[in-house]
């Protein structure tokens, strides 16, 4: 076996890891989402987690090689920072701990993104076509999810924007610049 085909035969490893740890994270992050878009959005992308962990093992198997994972540190840290934002928002406001999950959810999506260019990449160097096919498939995947979360994040940010609240006043900005006018 060349090195090439043993780096990418690696890093597909870890890349199946990484799918198998999401298929157990994101329903709490389903569960967690206050937003119905984003909900629909968190369920949407754990159907196609579990069609990407079919892809890979489908790759695996063009390749000749057992579909065996190994483990990803990488996203075991970003899964347990998932879980402390998930935490950390049952004291926030339901916007602001959407928000939060929404970060906490492109920060993943842009680690596979990078994660399947570069074996899609490989998979072409040793002209192993059809093993780029596949992994194409599963970064135009992860790139319209996030897309998608950034999409779902504007009217989230505007909403969050108009609630600000000033720490000193405990109201909105908005009824704070009424009440400095009419003392004017």
């Amino acid at each position: 076996m060349s090195q090439l085909k043993g780096l990418l035969l690696e890093e597909m490893q870890d890349l199946l890891h990484a799918e198998m740890q999401l298929t157990k994270a994101l329903p709490e992050m389903v569960a967690a989402a206050h937003n119905s878009k984003l909900k629909e959005a968190f369920e949407k992308h754990l159907e196609q987690t579990h069609e990407h962990v079919e892809r890979l093992k489908q790759a695996f198997e063009l390749l000749g090689a057992k579909a065996q994972p190994k483990p990803c540190k990488a996203m075991a840290g970003l899964v347990e920072e998932g879980k402390e934002t998930i935490q950390e928002g049952k004291e926030k406001e339901p916007l602001v701990a959407d928000l939060s999950l929404v970060t906490a959810a492109q920060k993943v999506e842009h680690y596979e993104i990078s994660g399947y260019g570069t074996v899609r990449a490989l998979a072409r160097l040793i002209n192993e076509i059809e093993v780029a096919t596949l992994l194409s498939h599963t970064l135009g995947d992860e790139e319209r999810a996030d897309f998608l979360l950034t999409t779902l994040s504007k009217p989230l940010l505007q909403q969050a924007s108009m609630k600000d609240y000033d720490a000193e006043q405990g109201q909105p900005k908005a009824k704070k610049a009424q009440a400095s006018h009419k003392g004017a």
